[in-house]
């Protein structure tokens, strides 16, 4: 691709437009539209490799004698310790140094840890391999983020953004289904390997044919793109934004839910809906002549149901906030607002049926609802702070978002959980201790309606969390409209 593919504006009006992105056009449509599609795939392999842990936590606890702490501790905070502290250096490098190498190198130190984690052979292994992906998933979205701002005008970043943000439900969701599947087949260290390897090779596409737009950009344009600024000046801006700690905070709250969730969704399932979910796999081997486990069953459906519809809920929230975003700025923090409320009663209900398939169907709601706040938060993010900024930024953005979400959310959910199982338990005689592994046959019964029943509470509970989203939210609409800046 040429230089002469796009011709530059009149090196007059370059200043104008330096404030919102390569308004030059460093790009061609087509190749952009190559660039947006490698990243958001870049990004499902993101969170397949984060995720995938999810569906199978109850193998990996029963093969390993976990309690539920640890499946929060090796799916939460183990990850988001390093991962987000991590962030923030890493963005800085991005401010000036090459984004696709950077993020090319980071896709391949994850997709190998990942790829460990199936060598693991206790709860310590999995923890510092957990580590290792986060070490490396730190350095993918700050600089995409970053890359896409450059990509696209104003008026369609948020689109853009939740374009790439597909890559949070489409990546859950073949994990969920390919994760479950192979575990099923083969057990859940297959899983891991078959998850990592495809990211060695994505990784080397990366580096050789993903575009850094800095490289087209005129001198003019190309001293005020890479112009550093000190991260004392950066935090200051960032300090003085009050729509930025406010939607920060909102949506590390929203991330505290959905975290939190997610690696318990299949366990629930497991716990509560057993039986049900055993005669499902029998009846779709006997339909389909293909053998099917209870595993691979609630992942699937788990796929089909949550993670299309998240699929769908990332991309309405772009299009609807750019939409009436472009008559009043407000509904980028007024869309992800309304939805936060909606959700509680939707999910409560879902998760307090008998029947495992209205429930499932019923998930499917607050999947959709759920997601509308990535690209209006995101969007948001990168708007009010100047374009040497943007990468900081989104690593401050995803530091809150992860620390106090992915960090504490599935901690939280396990410790709840685990507490809340003790208390019926206890009603019964019994102790944690009598539900491990040399379980007596007579407290199964007992143990099993404790542990659904602490985690159905747990989930619960933690739901209500979407209450304060929602004050957050609201409050950003005072601010938002006056400090926008490109």
């Amino acid at each position: 691709m040429t230089d002469a593919a796009v011709p530059a504006p009149p090196e007059s009006k370059l200043a104008d437009r330096a404030d919102d992105g390569p308004g030059i056009e460093p790009l061609s449509k087509g190749f952009r539209r190559y660039a947006l599609w490698t990243l958001m795939i870049i990004y499902t392999l993101n969170f397949l490799d984060r995720q995938i842990v999810n569906i199978l936590a109850e193998p990996i606890k029963k093969d390993l004698h976990l309690a539920d702490w640890q499946l929060g501790m090796m799916t939460g905070l183990a990850f988001a310790l390093f991962y987000t502290v991590l962030g923030i250096p890493i963005a800085r490098k991005a401010e000036k140094s090459n984004r696709p190498m950077i993020i090319g190198t980071a896709l391949a130190v994850w997709s190998g840890f990942t790829m460990l984690c199936g060598f693991a052979q206790n709860f310590w292994h999995l923890v510092l391999a957990r580590i290792g992906v986060g070490v490396g998933e730190a350095g993918c979205t700050p600089p995409a983020h970053s890359l896409i701002t450059d990509y696209v005008p104003r008026d369609k970043r948020a689109s853009a953004i939740a374009f790439y943000s597909i890559g949070t439900p489409l990546g859950s969701l073949i994990g969920m289904a390919m994760g479950g599947l192979i575990a099923d087949a083969y057990g859940w260290r297959a899983a891991f390997l078959v998850a990592g390897a495809p990211g060695i090779f994505l990784a080397l596409l990366t580096v050789f044919t993903l575009p850094e737009p800095r490289k087209k950009l005129t001198a003019i344009m190309a001293a005020k793109a890479t112009a550093s600024v000190p991260l004392r000046e950066a935090m200051r801006v960032l300090i003085s934004k009050k729509t930025f700690w406010l939607i920060a905070f909102a949506a590390a709250i929203k991330a505290f839910i959905g975290y939190g969730h997610a690696p318990f969704t299949a366990s629930f399932f497991f716990r509560s809906h057993a039986g049900q979910i055993a005669d499902l796999s029998a009846w779709i081997t006997s339909v389909t002549g293909f053998s099917i486990g209870p595993i691979g069953t609630v992942g699937v459906a788990l796929s089909v149901v949550s993670g299309t519809a998240g699929v769908l809920g990332v991309w309405l929230g772009g299009v609807i906030a750019d939409k009436l975003g472009a008559r009043d700025l407000r509904a980028y923090v007024i869309v992800p607002a309304i939805a936060s409320l909606i959700t509680i009663p939707i999910y409560i209900t879902a998760v307090s049926v008998p029947s495992a398939t209205v429930a499932l169907i019923l998930l499917a709601l607050p999947a959709i609802i759920g997601s509308l706040w990535y690209g209006p938060v995101y969007a948001t993010a990168q708007s009010i702070v100047q374009p040497q900024m943007r990468a900081t930024c989104a690593a401050v953005l995803l530091f809150i978002i992860n620390l106090v979400g992915l960090g504490l959310g599935p901690l939280f959910v396990g410790i709840l959980s685990d507490l809340w199982a003790g208390g019926i338990l206890q009603q019964t005689g019994l102790t944690a201790a009598d539900c491990g592994k040399a379980m007596l046959e007579a407290n199964k019964a007992a143990c099993g309606v404790a542990q659904a029943e602490g985690l159905r509470w747990a989930l619960i509970v933690s739901m209500g969390f979407n209450v304060l989203a929602f004050a957050l939210f609201w409050m950003a609409r005072k601010s938002i409209r006056e400090e926008m800046v490109s």
